[in-house]
């Protein structure tokens, strides 16, 4: 498990004075970012080390009560694999121990090749063992 913060800004949010929903999703990105930098990885490692991408190829959010301005928000992370090409990144949020909502990444992985495009490939093993903290 993964966990960071996030404190709501005032640009974060709507006239009604919570959170813009799209901001979650960005969020969501920057909270994978620090996970994979916290495993000691970052885009530019995944690009040199293992020639790969991790596109998103699906997200979904839910919010079950508003976060305003100044608020603290705790995003939790949990990762599981969907199949040999593709992973998933729970993302649970809460202020103050009470849910805000939750939402997820669905991640492929992508081999960039001698022209720069992108294919699908499994998983590399050794970057998803990283991804989930493992040694």
């Amino acid at each position: 498990m993964f966990r960071t913060s996030i404190t709501i800004e005032w640009g974060d949010c709507d006239e009604a004075g919570i959170v813009f929903y799209p901001n979650y999703f960005y969020w969501f990105d920057c909270t994978f970012q620090r996970l994979i930098r916290h495993r000691g990885l970052s885009q530019r490692d995944i690009r040199q080390r293992f020639g790969a991408v991790t596109p998103i190829v699906q997200a979904n959010a839910e919010f079950v009560a508003p976060a305003r301005y100044d608020d603290v928000i705790d995003i939790d992370v949990s990762i599981a694999r969907v199949n040999e090409r593709r992973f998933r990144i729970d993302y649970a949020m809460s202020r103050t121990g009470k849910p805000v909502g939750q939402g997820y990444e669905i991640r492929s992985w992508a081999l960039i090749d001698a022209n720069g495009g992108i294919r699908g490939a499994s998983i590399d093993d050794e970057f998803f063992a990283l991804l989930c903290g493992a040694s």
